[in-house]
């Protein structure tokens, strides 16, 4: 069944294909862009998007793609959702810029309330809004430091926090996010992460933990930890989901510490996991919040919040940034929220998830090449190894997200090793268009898992 989405430019919600991929115009388009754009900047697609609603995608050659990656977690809402569509004309009729930090606007003010209200704890919060999720790590790190004193800033394998230099030194992966760019910043420690399918059968949330602390406290030192930075659901890493208990313990060991725990929610916020935010499920209560990503239904918008007299400890002048908030992004965040309340989306993601779980259970049994199958809402994912083992196969994982491309289904590769499928679909996703999609990822398994 067709379904056709308002808006003013209506795009069916169906998968169709009209040329070979790429097709003529997004060929003419790769071509001026060799000439034009920097190749250190890469693309998953091969094609060219002229437009996307819902949950589709739609190319210049007329190609419709099922999105199951939302442009990274950004479009839970669907692309071109409506009230955020007409928030953001709106907006821009009104005034595009001021800089907050020069006249201030009530659209600012407004979002700030929101994630005061939103995030996990009924504490006094205090926030404030950047452009990206690693301009909100970055200054989530600068408060913790003004806020406690002291430097060292706690991290762990597999994480990913950015690409600035700061948060490329959080960042575990080298290749492609680090490779050549250092030195970078100093003060940061890693430590092992929580990582069921990998970590010694048997080992608790607890018991992970306590090795994480061992190694702080011997060689870094508590008394010198500013804070414990952490993905409540590692992203580009593999959509790992630490141990119950995990995730407590080291908000506990923060407390005791009077080091910051601070939530890095970039990706797994904003109804993503079925929850507002990830730290939710484990019923933690972060220090600090760093949002971006899903907040505002594609305009570039982030931000950190927590407690006041954490974020009140900087000094005036000490947070912003010329485009940080801008009133256009802050328009479409409201209308973002709204319509995630308005249509439960928290509810939904726990629909796909239902969905989409024993679907991927069932490939792993069929295929023998799929080691784990982990996530929580709609941010689900599969890991591929080499059948009987768990040797991470990067090259098979490559081979069937190209082969979901080619048949017109959108999906994302994520892993320390690139052997992880990820899952992100828009949270609007209607239910044949998202069965559809698993239909496609079968055939896909069916056609190279084995060779």
């Amino acid at each position: 069944m067709t379904t056709l989405l308002p808006g003013p430019d209506t795009v069916a919600q169906e998968r169709r294909l009209v040329t070979e991929l790429p097709g003529p115009r997004s060929r003419e388009l790769a071509a001026r862009r060799s000439a034009a754009v920097t190749s250190a900047v890469g693309s998953v697609l091969p094609v060219y998007v002229e437009r996307a609603s819902g949950g589709v995608v739609v190319d210049v050659d007329g190609n419709s793609f099922i999105d199951l990656g939302s442009g990274i977690a950004v479009t839970n809402v669907g692309h071109a959702a409506p009230e955020v569509v007409a928030a953001v004309q709106a907006q821009v009729a009104a005034f595009s810029h001021t800089c907050f930090m020069v006249g201030p606007y009530e659209g600012y003010v407004a979002v700030a309330e929101e994630l005061d209200r939103l995030t996990p704890g009924d504490h006094e919060k205090r926030s404030a809004l950047f452009n990206t999720g690693a301009e909100a790590v970055e200054n989530a790190v600068k408060v913790a430091r003004v806020a406690t004193g002291r430097s060292a800033v706690v991290v762990f394998d597999h994480a990913y926090h950015g690409r600035t230099n700061l948060t490329m030194a959080l960042t575990a992966k080298n290749m492609p996010y680090k490779n050549g760019f250092g030195p970078f910043a100093g003060e940061v420690y890693r430590v092992p992460m929580s990582y069921p399918y990998r970590d010694a059968p048997g080992t608790t949330g607890e018991q992970a933990a306590a090795r994480a602390f061992d190694l702080i406290e011997t060689q870094i030192g508590a008394r010198n930890v500013a804070a414990v930075l952490i993905e409540p659901i590692q992203g580009e890493g593999g959509f790992v989901v630490p141990a119950p208990g995990f995730l407590a313990a080291l908000s506990e060991w923060c407390r005791r510490s009077g080091a910051v725990f601070i939530a890095d929610e970039v990706q797994t916020g904003f109804c993503r996991t079925g929850a507002w935010f990830a730290s939710e499920h484990e019923g933690v209560v972060p220090d600090l919040v760093a949002t971006a990503k899903g907040i505002a239904g594609g305009m570039p918008l982030a931000g950190v919040t927590g407690r006041a007299e954490l974020m009140d400890a900087v000094h005036t002048g000490g947070l912003g940034g010329t485009y940080g908030g801008n009133p256009v992004a802050c328009a479409a965040a409201l209308a973002t929220i709204r319509t995630m309340r308005e249509q439960d989306l928290n509810a939904a993601a726990r629909a796909i998830e239902a969905t989409m779980l024993p679907r991927l259970h069932a490939i792993a049994e069929r295929t023998g090449v799929v080691g784990d199958v982990r996530g929580r809402g709609a941010m689900l994912a599969v890991e591929l190894v080499e059948p009987g083992t768990t040797e991470p196969d990067s090259a098979l994982t490559n081979a069937i997200s190209k082969a979901c491309h080619a048949e017109g289904v959108i999906t994302l590769t994520a892993g320390t090793h690139s052997n992880v499928l990820r899952f992100l679909p828009p949270l609007v996703i209607g239910q044949d268009l998202l069965t559809e999609g698993l239909d496609v990822l079968d055939a896909a398994f069916d056609a190279h898992a084995g060779k």
